[in-house]
């Protein structure tokens, strides 16, 4: 495999409106490298995109990443998307959590999984904390699903987006799931669904 250029790994990021709030994409020539949920302020959400030692620029997104920004408007919709045609570079991540990932975006549109029953799946049967730890550390939540990942006995579980457990709560509702919470949701994050 050739070494990657520093074109290769460049990495641009925009940010854009949609019914969930602003959200902030970062892409390499590769593929999609991160997706930011909404913080409280369109800055918070930028400089969580950025991190504290991401070194990437500000860009006009390419036809692939523009096409994926209006899947991701179409999902906060409230509509069923497929997200598995776009194409990520997760060359920054461990191999044991590009294998979380894998089978974390196979789970679909409506359906769930425990943390235990993922760490069987990944062949990490004791290992439902090394998961939890993966799924906070996720660079492309919704695209790698993370919030389709429950405790055990269907508990919420943990979710590291602004708005924390509430805001996984309504995104599971967005696509059809209730846990019988009654979770309210979050003023301006998402729409109140019927």
């Amino acid at each position: 495999m050739p070494t990657p250029t520093a074109a290769d790994i460049a990495m641009h990021y925009c940010l854009f409106d949609t019914g969930l709030g602003v959200v902030g994409v970062a892409w390499s020539k590769r593929g999609l490298t991160r997706l930011q949920l909404p913080e409280s302020t369109r800055g918070g959400t930028e400089r969580r995109l950025r991190g504290p030692s991401l070194d990437m620029s500000v860009g006009e997104p390419p036809p692939r990443i523009r096409r994926a920004m209006g899947d991701i408007e179409s999902y906060f919709s409230g509509e069923r998307v497929d997200f598995s045609p776009l194409v990520l570079d997760l060359a920054s991540v461990s191999d044991f959590h590009r294998r979380i990932y894998d089978v974390t975006r196979g789970i679909g549109w409506g359906d769930t999984m425990t943390y235990g029953e993922l760490a069987r799946r990944v062949g990490a049967p004791g290992a439902p904390r090394a998961i939890g730890q993966a799924m906070g550390r996720n660079p492309i939540p919704i695209i790698i699903p993370c919030h389709r990942v429950l405790a055990s006995g269907g508990k919420i579980g943990g979710f590291s987006a602004f708005g924390g457990a509430v805001t996984k709560t309504r995104l599971l509702a967005l696509e059809g799931v209730h846990l019988g919470n009654g979770t309210p949701p979050l003023p301006g994050l998402l729409p109140a669904l019927t």
